[in-house]
């Protein structure tokens, strides 16, 4: 079956889902994760087709991102808790292969459940079966060595999914007809793609003059400036600043400039790249979800601990609006913030920042109301 954004779908049964299966919990490479068992029998609306994803990788200047095309998945609105993944706090957005989902009948969960049959030819690739065990066996292993690695979605990726080249136009075809992006978005990466690959990335000569109009035109039609500028800071350490935020309190994003001299030549602060997907969220106001302090190596499986924690804010995720060869993915990655990004707004405060030009902003996982002045 084709399921698209917007559309109701039910979780199938524990049951039906192992079924599905193989021994090392796995459909077409893709694990189950154990925390997804407690969503079975219920409805919810998709998020996103997952038809395009992307993954990290060793390029020559560091960790990278590639695209990657999977095959019958899509996303709802349910990110992983970390409870089964030695509480890694990266909150990455689940996927669910269709075998895994069955159309609702109605328009929303409130609906009466409908048949509980299994529909054995909707689930491709049907393997013997795997025990709710082994599902959880499978989400930690050790090395030879004696080291412990974790099995996830995210550290799976490339084996679940084929490569996808930049200039494959289906992707975009397929963004728009799925539900995930209007129009208007869609030509505006593209035009984004060809502006940037065809001018900025050519040679320094060729990009300093595009990042001059680029930043001339958005400033007239009141977009955000070029967002992969570099950093100010040539040489030595960048600088820190703890502010110990904790969750739920309130916090401004400090403005693109004022970031750029926190930064290195390479765009980083303290080993962290500030990535262009953050610029859109320059100025505004947002309530911190969770700090950042351990999170699973998609590429190693290891859990890795940060030596200068960062944040999350609540509802800030990657748009791959800006993104080079991952435009327009469907992850929506949480993006990680240093504190000295961001500037604390004291509570008395909050009302007058909110009423201003910028927004609380809440998850949509989280059901919460958006407060966003846009």
């Amino acid at each position: 079956m084709t399921i698209g954004a917007g559309d109701w779908v039910e979780v199938r049964s524990k049951e039906e889902i192992l079924a599905t299966l193989d021994e090392h919990g796995r459909l077409e490479g893709l694990p189950f994760m154990p925390q997804m068992t407690q969503y079975c029998g219920q409805r919810f609306q998709v998020f996103k087709r997952a038809g395009k994803t992307c993954s990290e990788i060793d390029g020559p200047s560091g960790v990278t991102y590639v695209s990657r095309r999977l095959h019958d998945a899509v996303h709802l609105e349910h990110r992983c808790d970390g409870r089964a993944y030695g509480g890694c706090q990266a909150g990455c957005l689940i996927f669910w292969k269709e075998a895994w989902l069955k159309h609702a009948n109605g328009d929303g969960p409130g609906y009466p459940a409908s048949g509980s049959s299994v529909d054995r030819a909707s689930i491709a690739g049907a393997m013997s079966g795997c025990t709710e065990d082994q599902v959880r066996a499978a989400a930690i292993y050790r090395t030879p060595e004696g080291d412990v690695r974790y099995s996830c979605q995210a550290t799976q990726l490339m084996e679940a999914s084929t490569p996808l080249s930049l200039w494959d136009a289906r992707q975009y075809v397929e963004a728009y007809r799925s539900g995930n992006n209007s129009l208007g978005t869609v030509l505006k990466a593209i035009v984004y793609v060809l502006y940037y690959y065809g001018t900025m990335a050519r040679s320094p000569r060729w990009g300093v003059a595009s990042r001059w109009f680029y930043d001339r035109f958005q400033a007239v039609w009141g977009g955000i400036p070029f967002p992969r500028k570099a950093g100010k800071i040539a040489m030595g350490p960048t600088p820190r600043l703890d502010l110990d935020l904790q969750p739920g309190e309130v916090v401004r994003v400090k403005s693109y400039e004022q970031i750029l001299e926190t930064l290195s030549t390479s765009a980083s602060n303290r080993g962290l790249s500030f990535d262009a997907e953050l610029v859109p969220y320059c100025g505004k106001v947002f309530r911190v979800r969770t700090r950042i302090e351990r999170f699973i190596d998609e590429k190693t499986g290891k859990m890795l601990h940060m030596k200068t924690p960062a944040v999350i804010l609540d509802g800030v995720h990657c748009q791959s609006l800006y993104s080079g060869r991952r435009i327009l993915c469907p992850r929506a990655v949480f993006l990680w913030w240093r504190e000295i990004w961001l500037e604390r707004i004291p509570e008395a405060e909050v009302a007058q920042a909110v009423s201003g030009s910028e927004s609380l902003c809440h998850s949509r996982a989280s059901r919460k109301i958006s407060a966003a002045v846009h």
